[in-house]
C-alpha cells in the first residue's frame, strides 16, 4: 500500500480513539489510546473532556463499522459524516441536518489513504441492521462527533473504519466474530500506509 504512515509528519503527540477497548486490543498501548464507550454521547464527552486538558497533533479514530457496500474485512477510510439519526424534517430541515446551525447535512473533515477506499459514515445511536440508503455507505456510532470537534478544534483528523458486518440481519452475529480482528489490521495498516491531505 506504498509508504509507511509517518505520524511525525503531522505530529509528535498522536491520540488514537476508540469506541471499545476490544476494538484497541492492546495493539497502541504505547500511544495511551483513549477509550470512549459506545454511542454520539459518549464519544462527544470523552474527547471533549480529553482535550480540556490535553491538545494532540492529531485525533485518528479506529473502530469497526457496517457497510451494505464494502467487503467484511476491508479498512475504509472517511472523510465525510452524516448524523444518520437526524431528522428533523417535520420543521424544514434537509434530512440529516442539525436544526439552527452553521452547516449542511454533510460533514467533510480528515485526512485520506490514498490506497484506501473512501467512505461517507453514517453516525447515527443504533445499530443498523436494515442498511438501505445510498447516503451513507459506512454505518457506525461514534464518528460523526469525533470529527465534529476535531474540526471546531482545528486539530487534524483521520476515521479508519473496519468492516465487521453487512449492517443487515446477520450484523449482530457478524460484528461479534468480526470485531477482533480490527486492532491486528489496523496495526499492520499503519506500518504500510500513505496519509496524503484531504
Amino acid at each position: 500500500m506504498g509508504n509507511s504512515l509517518d505520524l511525525s509528519v503531522y505530529l509528535n503527540d498522536p491520540l488514537f480513539v476508540f469506541a471499545l477497548a476490544s476494538e484497541e486490543a492492546e495493539q497502541f498501548i504505547q500511544y495511551n489510546p483513549l477509550i470512549v464507550g459506545v454511542g454520539k454521547v459518549n464519544a462527544a464527552i470523552g474527547l471533549s473532556k480529553y482535550l480540556h486538558q490535553h491538545r494532540p497533533g492529531i485525533i485518528i479514530n479506529l473502530g469497526s463499522a457496517g457497510s451494505s457496500r464494502f467487503a467484511r474485512g476491508e479498512v475504509v477510510c472517511c472523510n465525510r459524516f452524516i448524523q444518520r439519526d437526524m431528522d428533523v424534517r417535520g420543521l424544514g430541515f434537509q434530512l440529516y441536518e442539525t436544526p439552527f446551525s452553521d452547516h449542511g447535512p454533510l460533514l467533510e473533515y480528515g485526512l485520506s489513504i490514498e490506497a484506501l477506499p473512501q467512505g461517507i459514515c453514517g453516525t447515527g445511536d443504533s445499530f443498523e441492521m436494515q442498511h438501505l440508503t445510498e447516503d451513507y455507505d459506512v454505518v457506525d456510532m461514534e464518528a460523526y462527533p469525533l470529527a465534529y470537534i476535531a474540526k471546531q478544534e482545528n486539530i487534524p483528523f483521520l476515521c479508519l473504519k473496519y468492516i465487521t458486518d453487512g449492517a443487515d440481519e446477520t450484523a449482530g452475529a457478524d460484528w461479534t466474530e468480526e470485531v477482533h480482528k480490527a486492532a491486528m489490521v489496523f496495526r499492520k495498516l499503519f506500518g504500510v500506509a500513505t496519509v496524503t491531505p484531504q
